[in-house]
């Protein structure tokens, strides 16, 4: 493995004055090692503030239907294939969703998710049709930034989501495209591409991201990061994976240095792009949840993450208030 310099860090200040990283200096960074973590971070977190300054953004999702899903992915409680404990239920109601869209508001959530477990919808069924009614009143009772996560999407059913007045949908790459098979069968990484294509033709921004500790090097962390770029996503969420009982995928045993790494060469190869934190930051990071802020990060989900229970709301908020 490369021993990564201090001039390879300067040289990566170019990133400051609107130039871009090449994969080959991505991948020097990302074994960054001691004693120069701090100063990548460094450049990490001023790239942060030149382009968010301190704010810290967040979401909330609610598990709109949950298990009984038709995909194989590796890591996932809600998969057919796996026997998890996560619970199994159809699509909730319009009211139990304007519910739970309240009680974000009251966390103190900017943007609301829908997440619906499944594949996916290319043509509208009736289903589908409750989720479009769903947003539309949720967004009128409530005001928030609605989002949804779907699943895979052809440009029509892209267009009547954003008709019916939601902002943003999420849909993951989950890891790098040469990984992805290694993770899923039942569907192709080109699947999930053409929904976020279809997504952003259609005029919607797309939050997409994924998983790190999927059994991916660290070459592909570097691909992952520069496929994101190439799709030029609105937000990226990075989730930490976490072993759950009954799933295919072995524990990842991923290093704090690992993570905080990749936040940083992410947000290099990225500087323009939102950066959320979801699962994992609590039970990995622990105690360095605020470090992964200063690595670049600039949002975080509050709330639950669909299969594995949050932090308390007022941890997160006092989190908050001492990072700015």
């Amino acid at each position: 493995m490369k021993s990564i310099t201090s001039k390879e860090i300067l040289d990566a200040y170019k990133v400051l004055n609107g130039e871009e990283l090449t994969p080959g200096e991505a991948l020097a960074l990302i074994q960054t090692k001691p004693p120069y973590l701090m100063d990548l971070y460094s450049l990490a977190d001023k790239t942060r503030l030149k382009f968010f300054k301190s704010k810290i953004d967040t979401c909330e999702i609610t598990n709109a239907k949950s298990g009984a899903c038709s995909e194989d992915c590796s890591f996932c409680a809600q998969s057919a294939h796996h026997k998890t404990n996560a619970s199994v239920y159809s699509l909730k109601t319009k009211e139990e969703l304007l519910k739970a869209a309240k009680i974000a508001k009251g966390h103190g959530a900017e943007s609301f998710c829908i997440v619906v477990s499944g594949k996916g919808y290319p043509k509208a069924n009736a289903e589908f049709n409750s989720i479009i009614e769903s947003i539309g009143l949720i967004r009128r009772e409530t005001g928030l930034e609605l989002h949804c996560s779907p699943g895979i999407l052809t440009k029509e059913t892209a267009k009547m989501i954003k008709d019916a007045g939601a902002i943003m949908i999420n849909h993951n790459l989950e890891t790098a495209p040469s990984n992805f098979k290694d993770i899923c069968t039942t569907h192709k990484i080109q699947d999930r591409i053409n929904t976020v294509k279809a997504a952003k033709y259609v005029g919607l921004k797309v939050c997409c991201g994924g998983i790190i500790g999927l059994g991916e090097t660290l070459q592909q962390r570097v691909e992952f990061a520069f496929a994101l770029k190439e799709l030029d996503v609105d937000a990226i969420p990075v989730n930490i994976h976490q072993k759950i009982p009954g799933t295919k995928l072995p524990e990842s045993n991923i290093s704090l240095t690992e993570i905080l790494n990749f936040i940083a060469v992410l947000r290099l190869v990225n500087p323009t792009k939102g950066i959320k934190i979801a699962a994992g930051r609590n039970s990995i990071l622990a105690d360095y949840q605020g470090l992964v802020f200063h690595a670049g990060a600039n949002g975080m989900l509050i709330g639950g993450y669909l299969t594995i229970p949050g932090r308390d709301i007022e941890k997160d908020r006092n989190l908050i208030n001492s990072l700015r």
